[in-house]
């Protein structure tokens, strides 16, 4: 029996903010509904809530404000499943919040409040050495690297992690944000500490990487990391791993699933939580990106973004008809 089994601590620890997001009435730009409705997200919150789906419950680290969306949050959170060991209450920072745009097809928008909210609070040191010798895959979503202190207890966490841990990280670019720090500085610090990279090509393009499809995954392992999943929306997804990953070496391509679009939000945290379980979980590159499409498809079919997360058997069916 492993020292991770002995200690009945979970596999995976997800890191990052949770916010309420606050989705329109119907289709139009951020601003243009007269009436939202508060649903739970964050990608990071997402992507733990996520793999909660699919019954791999992690750790999941965050802050919130101790406030009335803060108690909506936890409450969310704990319906799914989620430990509450490291989720925070801050009482002197409030809850981040996004208000959300939606578009005839589906498609999102987004604009984000989080400076001085307590998502950017988080203090270094924790989760402690002890929990983080318990899991073996650690998740940072990258929004609050745009702000300190979160900014340095993320990259102090980084540098803690075991070294038999794999680390995935999610650059989600919100270029709106970078105001004190560089964002492609920091992408580069980031995929120096990576060892499995989920990012669209708007997050790689103003770093100068190039491309949409295999050739932009593989520029990206010249950065560092040995596996890189590029999600293309519609068009699928695709990967490239070098021989140092447990699944590699190996390069890929999967064309996504054709679905009613109902909502788009938090697609790509759904393809990251299906990959991470994917990967961890033993299944090649070519059978990820297929198993990680199939949680992001699934989750456009329904309104939000952590509400429309599916369970294991959504995916199996979707993954039947591939």
């Amino acid at each position: 029996m492993s020292t991770r089994e002995r200690r009945g601590a979970p596999a995976r620890l997800v890191v990052g903010e949770c916010i309420v997001d606050l989705h329109p009435s119907g289709a139009g730009g951020v601003g243009d509904a007269t009436a939202y409705t508060r649903r739970a997200g964050g990608a990071p919150a997402n992507v733990a809530v996520g793999l909660a789906r699919l019954g791999a419950t992690p750790l999941f680290r965050t802050r919130l404000g101790d406030d009335g969306f803060g108690a909506f949050l936890a409450d969310a959170l704990a319906t799914e499943g989620v430990p509450d060991e490291l989720v925070e209450r801050d009482p002197d920072a409030p809850t981040g919040l996004a208000v959300v745009g939606r578009d005839d097809a589906g498609d999102r928008s987004f604009s984000l409040y989080l400076e001085g909210t307590a998502s950017t609070r988080f203090e270094s040191g924790v989760p402690a050495n002890s929990t983080l010798a318990g899991v073996d895959w650690v998740h940072v979503g990258g929004v609050l690297l745009a702000f300190e202190p979160a900014r340095s207890a993320l990259f102090d966490l980084l540098d803690r992690v075991p070294r038999d841990a794999t680390v995935s990280v999610d650059p989600n670019a919100r270029p709106g944000l970078w105001t004190e720090f560089d964002y492609v500085d920091t992408l580069d610090r980031l995929l120096g500490v990576a060892d499995v990279v989920v990012a669209s090509p708007e997050d790689l393009h103003p770093a100068g990487f190039a491309g949409e499809g295999p050739e932009l995954a593989a520029d990206v392992l010249d950065a560092g990391p040995h596996t890189a999943l590029v999600t293309r929306g519609a068009e699928g997804a695709c990967g490239c791993a070098t021989d140092a990953a447990p699944w590699g070496p190996a390069d890929g391509e999967h064309a996504g699933f054709a679905v009613d679009v109902v909502d788009t939000t938090g697609a790509g945290d759904a393809f990251t939580a299906g990959a991470i379980e994917a990967l961890s979980g033993g299944r090649s590159l070519a059978e990820t990106l297929a198993f990680a499409n199939a949680v992001g498809a699934a989750s456009t079919t329904a309104e939000g973004a952590m509400a429309a997360l599916p369970d294991r058997d959504a995916v199996d069916a979707m993954l039947a008809g591939d």
